[in-house]
């Protein structure tokens, strides 16, 4: 779908690659600009002193571009970047706004010798304020200081670190999502435009109907222990044999008469204790007692035909293997093969979403850092010369 559509990414880490990512799997040819040494994100297990053989978590997001390394910090280097940039569609960074600024590789820069160029900027912070150079993480900018940590962990539970990658991959969707818009908007007017994507931003729409009800009414209602929880048939539950799920209630009253046939607990249905939400909610901690006496009589396979049977909504909480093993998951697309250069395939996560009948799925297996330099520049209109001289001066650099 995005065959013809060329990408320079000038990004390390997450939250830009995982943009790019995806727009590789969707046919664009991505050049991956690295520095001396690869993305930093190529040594995430000895950053955790682990030994690993495969880096799923750096194929994950770079499976299917082309990965050229150079060293910005020299003048010819920077000016191969400038001149990748001045034929590309797109160029998609998270370097900090300062240090683009500073080597001419702004988006006000760029645009002169580039109008039709959709410049993609994915900071922590945003491009305006007093914290647009602030280092930025998913775990500081998404997390911390969006007010999710302090959200998602339940009361009088101390905040916990995000996942690895989980408000990275996020930003990655809606700085994706910019790029294309900004794409149709190229296709009408013929000019490109400034994306604005940041990892703080993209938390706060993540969590927007709780910051809506905050700026309604100046605060929300904690995360509280399953016992106490402010919508208590909105709960997670156990079976007699140990396994976890989660049952969700439609709004209002219209599911208690369900829940309580499914539970074999129809003598509730009339007890006033229970049978309005604000009642529910002010004997909270009773009625979850009673819903797990009533759901540790049965196994899950019982529960789950019990609950079918009144078409009510749950669902298992599954582990991340069973939940990578899920035919279901695989059905939806959740996981596909991304190719290697042995021929073999290597199982991960699908792109968000999918195409049906179109080639949406992975073009190839991640590069290794400097893998496509040569030819990169080769097609940048470098001659033999001049690419032997920029790999003998260290400017340009290839199978790292």
């Amino acid at each position: 779908m995005l065959e013809g559509i060329k990408v320079v990414e000038y990004a390390t880490y997450i939250a830009a690659p995982g943009c790019g990512g995806m727009m590789a799997d969707w046919g664009a040819d991505v050049i991956k600009v690295e520095p001396p040494g690869g993305d930093p994100i190529r040594k995430f297990f000895d950053s955790i002193g682990t030994e690993s053989a495969q880096n799923p978590v750096f194929d994950m997001d770079n499976r299917g571009k082309r990965s050229i390394v150079l060293d910005t910090a020299d003048p010819k280097g920077k000016a191969v970047l400038q001149k990748l940039a001045s034929e590309a569609d797109v160029f998609l960074t998270n370097v900090r706004p300062a240090g683009l600024a500073r080597a001419g590789l702004d988006y006000d820069s760029l645009k002169t010798q580039n109008p039709r160029l959709v410049y993609a900027s994915v900071t922590g912070y945003g491009l305006e304020g007093p914290d647009i150079d602030r280092p930025g993480f998913d775990v500081s900018a998404f997390w911390a200081r969006s007010g999710m940590a302090t959200l998602m962990a339940p009361k009088g539970v101390d905040p916990f670190v995000i996942r690895t990658g989980m408000g990275d991959h996020i930003t990655s969707m809606a700085t994706c999502a910019g790029v294309l818009a900004a794409l149709v908007e190229r296709a009408r007017t013929g000019k490109g435009r400034l994306v604005e994507a940041s990892l703080l931003r993209a938390a706060n729409y993540a969590m927007a109907s709780d910051m809506a009800i905050t700026h309604a009414f100046g605060k929300v209602a904690s995360t509280r222990p399953r016992p106490q929880s402010v919508q208590p048939l909105g709960n997670f539950f156990q079976s007699s044999d140990g396994k976890w799920f989660v049952l969700v209630p439609r709004q209002g009253d219209a599911d208690w008469a369900p829940i309580c046939r499914a539970l074999g607990v129809e003598h509730l249905i009339t007890d006033e204790r229970f049978t309005k939400s604000k009642a529910r909610r002010q004997n909270g901690p009773e009625l979850v007692g009673l819903i797990d006496e009533a759901f540790a009589r049965y196994t899950f396979e019982e529960i789950a035909a019990r609950l079918d049977a009144e078409n009510l909504a749950w669902a298992p909480a599954q582990t991340a293997v069973e939940a990578a093993r899920d035919p279901q998951m695989i059905a939806a697309g959740g996981v596909v093969d991304i190719p290697q250069a042995d021929g073999t395939t290597r199982k991960a996560p699908g792109s968000p979403l999918r195409f049906p009948g179109a080639d949406d799925g992975p073009k190839g297996p991640a590069p290794s850092p400097g893998e496509h330099t040569r030819r990169v520049l080769e097609q940048a209109g470098y001659d033999r010369d001049e690419i032997e001289s920029l790999i003998a001066s260290g400017v340009a650099r290839e199978g790292v």
